[in-house]
């Protein structure tokens, strides 16, 4: 394995660290849920590590532009379905879970469609996108913990923020579409 190649392979580990921590999370070992944890963090890590190693190494490839997005969504869908069957009863976290993962599909549809467009930095990842995706990944690793760990409550914190993560993905959900509405409604009059 070259150095150039590790962004790539770290990609694919982020999908193959999906059924590690569905079967650590639901492993009946004490500490299972905090390993399920640490699984997911790693895959937090890497979604951020991947894409700074693929600019730093001069190997962003157009396979790598296309796959990074679809781990990411993957493995956030996978641990969304956890916690929302996990505190299904929790009208709140349910409305998270649907509100991210309804808005990670239509703005992966609206990127891939302004690609086509050729107006695919319409919809370029923002900054408020990178607040998102960072407190998306925080809340789930706390809740798929959910356990006690120097002397803080990491489920209970993951609550809030899960929260929060679900109000930026709404809100930029928002900001992409009005981006791209210019373009929707040029390519609507032109057929």
């Amino acid at each position: 394995m070259s150095l150039q190649s590790l962004p790539m392979m770290m990609t694919w580990s982020r999908v193959a660290l999906i059924p590690i921590f569905l079967m650590l999370y639901y492993s009946p070992f004490e500490d299972a849920r905090l390993w399920a944890g640490l699984a997911f963090m790693i895959a937090a890590i890497t979604d951020w590590l991947d894409g700074y190693l693929a600019r730093k190494l001069d190997s962003d490839s157009r396979l790598g532009a296309f796959l990074d997005p679809v781990a990411d969504k993957l493995i956030v869908a996978a641990a969304l379905i956890v916690v929302a069957a996990e505190y299904h009863d929790n009208l709140f976290v349910i409305l998270s879970a649907v509100i991210i993962i309804m808005r990670e599909i239509a703005v992966s549809a609206l990127r891939e469609w302004m690609a086509e467009n050729n107006a695919r930095e319409v919809v370029a990842v923002s900054n408020l996108g990178k607040i998102k995706t960072a407190s998306q990944l925080a809340a789930l690793t706390w809740l798929l913990y959910g356990g006690e760990l120097w002397g803080i409550n990491w489920g209970e914190l993951g609550f809030p923020m899960l929260y929060f993560a679900a109000a930026l993905t709404f809100i930029t959900w928002v900001q992409y579409t009005r981006a791209a509405l210019p373009e929707l409604i040029r390519s609507a009059k032109s057929k």
